[in-house]
């Protein structure tokens, strides 16, 4: 299931794309900012940001 992420007046801000077991956060131009596995979230590095989906925080 995708979830596209809008601003107030309806400009794409990201989307979140199910990809197995995992959340991935896109942001408008397709690039992977993050992903959540179902208890932590990762930036695009793979680096632990936090307990929980925190998968919006990463648009800005």
């Amino acid at each position: 299931m995708n979830e596209v992420l809008r601003d107030r007046y309806g400009a794409k801000l990201g989307e979140i794309r199910q990809e197995g077991s995992r959340k991935v956060i896109y942001d408008r131009y397709g690039a992977r900012l993050g992903y959540f596995d179902g208890k932590y979230t990762y930036d695009r590095y793979g680096r632990k940001i936090g307990e929980g989906n925190l998968l919006v925080s990463f648009l800005h």
